[in-house]
């Protein structure tokens, strides 16, 4: 197949994954590991997680809804210090970085999708510094109002890249996000080693990603 994009997600795939943050913030609390996840499938897209990823709600707004979820389901969490824990864990993967450079040289589209928040007044936002302009195109939840596994979602970002979804290799660390792309004929890889991630990504583009910076060989 001769793709013509690929599309990344950000938190746990470009960037230290959230998933992993917020893991560390309930241990540092003292709560049952797996506590914050599980609010935020029950509370499905109504959920003040969806919610705030769709842009529906601000940030003040959703410390005081999120708070009052997790308190529901027996555990009591400082949302601003569990914000705290992602940001400090989203930076930049280097390889990831190289690899998405090595893509855009081959003539292929690079775009990011995120789910994400809008930043608070005064703070810059997750895709400021030397993010966005690493891709062709970035999409994010909070300004289109869609979000992963949003079927439209998916279709949006296609149509915007020119492209079909049989065209595009979709990135991700979530399983969900990648059965609904998947299930609309994208070729998808899920992300938990990043350098296992980019050598599937190499065999699906036919060329190599993983050459270590300032080695002079590839690494395999």
């Amino acid at each position: 197949m001769n793709y013509r994009a690929v599309i990344f997600d950000l938190g746990g795939v470009v960037l230290g994954s959230p998933l992993q943050a917020i893991s560390d913030y309930e241990r540092s609390a003292g709560l049952e590991p797996g506590v914050v996840g599980r609010v935020i499938v029950a509370g499905g897209a109504q959920g003040a997680w969806s919610r705030l990823e769709r842009g529906e709600i601000d940030r003040t707004a959703f410390h005081a809804v999120f708070a009052a979820e997790c308190r529901t389901a027996g555990a009591e969490v400082d949302t601003r210090r569990l914000f705290e824990f992602i940001a400090q864990a989203s930076e930049p993967r280097p390889e990831m970085l190289a690899a998405i450079a090595r893509i855009r040289a081959r003539g292929l589209k690079a775009a990011a999708l995120t789910n994400n928040w809008a930043p608070e007044e005064g703070e810059e936002g997750r895709l400021g510094g030397e993010i966005g302009p690493c891709f062709d195109a970035v999409f994010e939840s909070a300004v289109l109002g869609l979000r992963k596994p949003d079927p439209r979602v998916y279709r949006y970002v296609c149509a915007e890249l020119g492209i079909g979804p049989e065209q595009a290799v979709f990135l991700d660390d979530i399983g969900a996000n990648l059965k609904s792309a998947r299930a609309l004929g994208m070729r998808t890889i899920r992300v938990v080693e990043p350098r296992e991630a980019l050598a599937e990504l190499e065999r699906a583009l036919g060329f190599g990603l993983l050459q270590d910076a300032g080695a002079g060989s590839g690494s395999g």
